[in-house]
């Protein structure tokens, strides 16, 4: 079986990503720039058929001085596509109870990871950046060569307006139970009321 770090490369530098792009600041976390946005638009089945363009596209980079997302979601389905580095997607399917699932977008397909990952409509997610790989870079050098850079495809189109965070309290009702071991545990990754 090969090993993780023999199938990790980072061949464009953080700092090359974000000014190649022109990335800022995701309100979510992370940093992201948009790519295209299609003028076709169509009526979308998750939004009451309001229209929206036929899909969107961003860039989308985890770093670590930006290492995670918070919980939010889309009201349309979004895939997930790997261009390098690794982070845990964390996925939330409301329900009783609600079903988690932990997946890792990387390269390393004999492990398990991911090269795509579709999130359906109406599933809460959040992304960070592993562990093992933010102590891994102890140097500005080793900074800018660690992280992970995807593409979003969100369809139809995103639109605010069909987004939503996860809060405390809303995390809590999930469970049931503000005291319950996954509100503890998601706690910190969840937007301030």
């Amino acid at each position: 079986m090969t090993n993780t770090t023999s199938y990790y490369a980072y061949a464009i530098p953080n700092s090359v990503v974000v000014k190649q792009f022109n990335m800022n600041v995701h309100p979510e976390g992370g940093y992201f720039a948009e790519t295209d946005r299609q003028a076709e638009q169509v009526p979308s089945p998750f939004a009451d058929k309001a229209l929206r363009s036929l899909a969107t596209t961003i860039y989308y980079l985890l770093t670590p001085d930006e290492p995670n997302s918070i919980f939010h979601m889309n009201k349309s389905a979004t895939m997930h596509v790997l261009h390098q580095g690794r982070a845990e997607y964390t996925l939330i399917t409301p329900g009783e109870p609600p079903k988690i699932e932990r997946k890792v977008m990387g390269p390393n397909i004999h492990a398990g990871e991911l090269l795509q990952l579709l999130v359906p409509t109406g599933v809460w997610k959040m992304s960070r950046m592993l562990e093992e790989d933010l102590a891994g870079a102890s140097d500005e050098a080793a900074k800018d060569h660690c992280g992970c850079l995807i593409t979003e495809i969100v369809f139809p189109g995103f639109a605010w307006e069909d987004h939503a965070y996860l809060t405390l309290e809303e995390l809590a009702k999930l469970w049931g139970d503000k005291n319950a071991p996954e509100v503890k545990e998601f706690s910190r990754y969840v937007k301030n009321a």
